[in-house]
């Protein structure tokens, strides 16, 4: 058969325009009927046996003058059906390149006619029901068809531009498609889906790149996430990520703390090709919570954040010096110390192991002062009338630092001999010894007189001293009834404090009146009104006197920090025979014992209770508050004997786990230690009697005090009392349970109390107590069990925390954390849950809450303030348990020592307090001392009985040394 003669082609089929192809191979003229313009296609009845496939067909395409396939026979056909069931323009002979652009000539044609594209389509991804659109552009072109995974397109798929290419003034056509979803899901996970198209031109044929179209997507779970990490400083760190399965593949990325990781701006951290995230060096600030994000364009996913604490373990600083030997003269003791700061342990780093004390005995020469030797003997009289004798500082001579002998070495006088015997007496000499005479005698009457007038003002004081309404106005007269069988003497007298109290609110006597003549005292309660308007009694309102007494102390420097109010103070006026100041429901207290203000003397005294956050206690190191600030005063006055303050503590004495001290503050507000508790010098003006839950105070020095403790060892704990408050009456659907941690002291619990019921709180469980170590880790508060049927939490996280330092430190009030609940249905009244309180890796304690919101008040009455005495004040005997009387007798009778061992050793020994005899040694009566230690220990609720049956008990011979009359009373 022939060639097709090349003719101008037919637009939109590449037949000569205005001709068809006859059979034969003739051409004819095309019908114009169509409604596009454009001539028909050929009836295929017409060509199928006229029309025979050329002998060799350009591969990959056929001419231009054909537009319609040839069938199996080699005639013209019609259209075919395509994969995608629509019929295919023309179908390109087996054999076509698949690929990247191919060039298909028509023999005999012209290369440089042959199409080339100018766009091209390319890889696309459908991200989620949005078709694609693919592209092709080509130059010179008559025809462009797209084919998808090997079938053609339909023609009314295709939207068809033809221009002019304005470089080479060649027509032009661009062709566009859209692929659906559901297009590329029929062939997704055969095979994938791909498209190319294929352009004419009238010297042949060009096929373009393929484009593969694909779904996107991505995975919602990682394949891999980080994991939380506990590391050391400067420790590498690598938190894997594997990212979803996910087309395109997922790109990683990472956020510290929601800030973008950018390896390039910190060369200390990088990414691996697998995605990991390497920290070459931990630092603290790479102390965080890491997330890995894959993101590509479908979605964004964030893995769960990874906890990273980089945590410093401690480090030993160096060792201080040696302190200077604690004995100036003899053996004692130095110590050095250091702290654990070189670094300090953070984020639950390990504390230092070992101590950070250290002692070691030393050894001082003592100084001799030197003495004189014995005068020798006088020299003869010498021509001068007068002889001398010497003496010399030898014996010993000082050394070691002692002091030189004080007076002369040498002694002169008169002495008479045959020269001086005319000289010696004159008439001059004899008046001037009669007038020294009668000088001294002057001298002597006048000293005489001043004696027996001060004898006779003591003997009016004495004897009103003695009277028995002082000494016996605390008790009333009772008979005198054996408490045992076998003892009939045995101390039986017991005071009435019902009848005897006495609260003194304003000043006994005016400072301005000048001295005050000796008391008017009757019968009645100690100190009454007194006569002659020197001594009175105001009785104007607790409050206003209270106002008062602070306005006259806050004209003083010392006391501007003093509390405005009567809550947390008490004062009063005090002489000789001493007396007592409580602060109500916080077991602070101060025994004023008799005969510690001096004779004639008469104080206002106060002791006053200071919040931590009014009065700034530095603490250094390890060391934390375990008692209340406390002051008494006014500092300065003169005692003669030591009064005992008491005050409860919150530590757990241990000589191994802590160091205790006793501050006191100067005048000028400055701290410094006054005691160390367990090296006490029996002379010293303070001496601590310290036990499980409280501390008693001798100091003869009055002022403001505290007890601080430094922790040896991580063993150290502080007792914290655990309380659960919630509302009395629940009118909403939230209920708040607060959990209260606090030192385990009566004041701080006080305060608790006092707020809460302010607040509208009532206690729902019983305090526990919780042992709070020096281990740097937090304590931690969660809620668990909680019926989900009838409540619901609240709280965003699984635990609450406070942070350790807020605890040691001690500094902060009312620490507690609130679990908010919210109940289902408003009649909802019973709560069952459990509260758990623990400290990381240390004690915890959990409490069972089983409780109806609106009836039950079980634990109401468990804090329930118990008066104290019924007043902040109490002054003479009626301060005391013991009568006064029987005091007397019992220092008088135990004070000298005994050989048999019946004497205050052993007294102490019964009361166990053996291990302050060296204390009590050093004072004038060491009897007294333990009494007034006993009176401050037991009152108001001590057993006289008891001590009663010690003193019995020591066996002295005198049976009725402790017995009372009713005529001595």
């Amino acid at each position: 058969m022939p060639p097709v003669p090349k003719e101008p082609a037919l637009r939109g089929f590449g037949l000569p325009t205005g001709r068809a192809l006859e059979p034969g191979g003739q051409l004819r003229e095309a019908s114009r009927d169509s409604p596009t313009g454009q001539t028909r296609p050929p009836q295929v009845s017409q060509m199928t046996k006229q029309v025979t496939r050329p002998r060799s067909p350009p591969t990959g395409g056929l001419p231009v003058a054909w537009p319609w396939p040839l069938n199996r026979q080699g005639a013209l056909g019609g259209p075919q059906k395509s994969g995608l069931g629509s019929p295919a323009p023309f179908a390109p002979a087996a054999g076509a390149q698949q690929g990247a652009t191919v060039a298909n000539p028509v023999p005999g044609s012209n290369p440089d006619l042959l199409p080339h594209f100018l766009v091209e389509p390319e890889d696309v991804y459908i991200v989620k029901n949005k078709p694609v659109l693919l592209v092709c552009k080509a130059t010179p072109a008559t025809q462009i068809f797209f084919k998808c995974n090997g079938e053609w397109v339909r023609q009314v798929d295709h939207a068809i531009e033809r221009s002019t290419d304005g470089s080479s003034g060649l027509p032009a056509m661009e062709v566009r498609i859209n692929v659906s979803r559901q297009q590329v899901e029929k062939v997704f996970g055969l095979e994938e889906y791909w498209c190319q198209c294929v352009a004419w031109s009238s010297s042949g044929t060009t096929k373009s790149q393929k484009a593969y179209i694909r779904i996107a997507y991505l995975r919602k779970n990682f394949e891999q996430e980080p994991l939380a990490k506990e590391v050391s400083l400067e420790q590498g760190i690598v938190l894997p990520c594997r990212p979803p399965e996910g087309i395109p593949p997922a790109e990683v990325e990472w956020l510290r703390n929601e800030d973008l990781v950018d390896p390039s701006l910190d060369p200390n951290v990088y990414i691996t090709r697998e995605h990991s995230l390497v920290v070459r060096q931990a630092r603290l600030a790479d102390t965080a919570n890491y997330t890995c994000v894959a993101k590509n364009i479908v979605a964004r996913r964030r893995s769960a954040s990874a906890a990273v604490i980089v945590y410093v373990n401690g480090g030993w600083s160096t060792w201080t010096e040696w302190s200077v030997c604690s004995a100036s003269c003899g053996r004692g003791w130095q110590k050095r110390s250091r702290s654990c700061t070189n670094p300090a342990p953070l984020n639950g780093g390990a504390f230092c192991e070992g101590q950070n004390v250290q002692k070691t005995a030393c050894a001082t020469l003592c100084p001799v002062d030197g003495s004189w030797s014995p005068w020798s003997k006088w020299s003869a009289c010498g021509l001068d009338c007068t002889h001398w004798r010497s003496r010399e500082c030898s014996d010993p001579a000082p050394r070691n630092g002692g002091e030189e002998c004080h007076g002369a070495d040498l002694d002169t006088r008169n002495c008479t001999n045959d020269l001086c015997v005319h000289t010696a007496s004159g008439p001059e000499d004899v008046a001037l010894y009669v007038g020294l005479i009668a000088v001294a005698v002057c001298l002597l009457l006048l000293l005489l007189v001043l004696i027996l007038v001060y004898c006779r003002k003591k003997e009016g004081l004495d004897s009103d001293v003695a009277d028995s309404s002082i000494l016996t106005s605390g008790f009333q007269p009772v008979s005198i009834k054996p408490s045992k069988a076998d003892n009939p003497h045995l101390l039986t007298i017991q005071p009435d404090l019902s009848t005897t109290t006495t609260t003194y609110q304003g000043s006994l006597c005016p400072r301005q009146d000048g001295p005050s003549p000796k008391f008017q005292l009757t019968n009645g309660h100690l100190l009454s009104p007194l006569g002659g308007g020197r001594h009175t009694l105001h009785h104007s309102s607790p409050t206003s006197e209270a106002e008062d007494f602070v306005s006259r102390l806050s004209t003083q420097n010392y006391f501007r920090s003093l509390p405005r109010g009567t809550s947390n103070m008490a004062y009063g006026t005090f002489n000789f025979l001493g007396g007592r100041l409580m602060i109500p429901n916080t077991g602070i207290s101060l025994l004023i014992p008799p005969d510690a203000i001096p004779r004639g003397k008469i104080y206002e005294v106060y002791l006053t209770l200071h919040k931590p956050e009014d009065v700034r206690l530095p603490l250094a190191g390890c060391q934390t508050l375990l008692s209340p600030i406390v002051s008494c005063g006014p500092p300065g006055v003169l005692l003669t004997r030591p009064v005992i303050l008491a005050m409860d503590h919150c530590g757990e004495p241990s000589p191994e786990s802590w160091s205790l001290r006793l501050k006191k503050q100067s005048c000028e507000g400055s701290w410094e230690d006054v005691l160390h508790l367990g090296e006490e010098a029996p002379s010293h003006l303070y001496y601590c009697q310290l036990e499980a839950g409280a501390c008693y105070v001798f100091t003869e020095q009055l002022g403001r005090f505290a007890l601080v403790g430094e922790a040896l060892s991580v063993a150290a704990a502080k007792r914290l009392k655990l309380l659960l408050f919630a509302p009395v009456a629940c009118t909403s659907l939230e209920y708040n349970i607060r959990v209260y941690c606090l030192h385990d002291t009566h004041d701080a619990l006080k305060e608790v109390v006092q707020l809460e019921k302010q607040l509208g709180g009532q206690l729902i469980q019983e305090p526990r107590i919780l042992h709070f170590k020096d281990s740097y880790h937090n304590l931690r508060l969660s809620i668990h069990d909680v019926p989900s049927s009838l409540w619901k939490s609240k709280l965003l996280v699984s635990y609450q925390e406070v942070p350790f330092y807020h605890i040691w430190n001690g500094t902060q009030q009312y620490l507690h954390c609130t679990f908010t609940l919210e109940r289902i249905s408003p009649s909802t009244s019973d709560l069952a849950c459990k509260v758990w309180v623990w400290q990381v890796e240390g004690d915890g304690q959990s409490f069972n809450v089983n409780f109806n919101i609106t009836k039950d008040t079980r634990f109401a009455e468990l804090l329930a303030l118990e008066s104290e005495g019924g007043v902040p004040a109490l002054v003479g005997p009626s301060a005391f348990k013991i009568p006064f009387l029987i005091r007397q007798k019992i220092i008088t009778s135990l004070d000298p020592p005994c050989s048999r061992g019946a004497d205050w050793r052993t007294l102490a020994q019964k009361l166990h307090l053996d291990s302050h005899l060296s204390f009590f040694a050093s004072k004038p009566s060491p009897t007294a001392m333990i009494l007034n230690l006993w009176e401050a220990r037991h009152f108001p609720n001590g057993n006289l009985s008891q001590l009663a049956a010690a003193v019995a008990g020591l066996g002295q011979p005198d049976a009725g040394l402790f017995t009372v009359s009713e005529a001595e009373c």
